[in-house]
């Protein structure tokens, strides 16, 4: 039986290439790409995808929304696999989380991706096993959803007035959410703690 694939990566040629070596697989089908996740539900309908295989970080609809999305969706109908640059324990988590059943990076061999596809179409999970240890080792993600909102606001550097007003939050929320997330990250201010956030993967 033929695993018909759905690939969603914003960069042309990594998704190009990406879909050229899978479909030397005799039992691989990519019958559909996506330059991001906007219209993915209705792709995955019009093309009876069995697998789709996500990036993450995408503009508009990122993989891990998509993710939440699919699985509300299409339940265990139809499986997804992360495929990222980004290899971070806080991805994986949020992604798993999300109801992913694989986390691959990108630079993983093309047969072992191959594998990862038919393992999940079958029912199992495939984790990249180096970071599926990282996140064992980092622990859960400690911010709050809110706090995770005002660090995201806070990466281009903007002011606790202009995050208030971007989120609709007073002021003195927006400082008590920093702190708090500036006290679980052990950092010394909102930038640097917004830096750590990013890199773990937890915004």
């Amino acid at each position: 039986m033929t695993i018909r694939i759905l690939l969603a990566d914003d960069q042309h040629l990594i998704r190009a290439g990406l879909a050229a070596l899978l479909n030397l697989e005799d039992d691989l089908d990519v019958v559909h790409q996506l330059p991001d996740c906007t219209g993915v539900l209705e792709a995955i309908r019009e093309h009876a995808i069995d697998v789709a295989v996500l990036d993450i970080e995408m503009p508009d609809v990122d993989g891990i929304t998509a993710t939440g999305q699919l699985t509300e969706a299409f339940g265990d109908d139809v499986a997804v696999l992360i495929l990222t640059t980004f290899g971070r324990a806080g991805y994986l988590q949020r992604a798993m989380a999300a109801g992913a059943c694989g986390f691959m990076v990108k630079d993983a061999p093309a047969e072992q991706l191959a594998e990862a596809i038919r393992t999940v179409h079958a029912g199992g999970r495939a984790v990249d096993p180096v970071l599926a240890a990282e996140a064992l080792s980092a622990g859960s993600n400690p911010l709050t959803d809110r706090e995770r909102d005002v660090l995201r606001e806070a990466l281009d550097g903007a002011s606790v007035k202009h995050i208030a007003a971007r989120l609709h939050l007073s002021a003195g929320t927006v400082r008590n959410h920093l702190s708090s997330a500036i006290g679980k990250t052990q950092t010394s201010n909102r930038a640097e703690a917004a830096r750590m956030a990013q890199q773990n993967g937890w915004l």
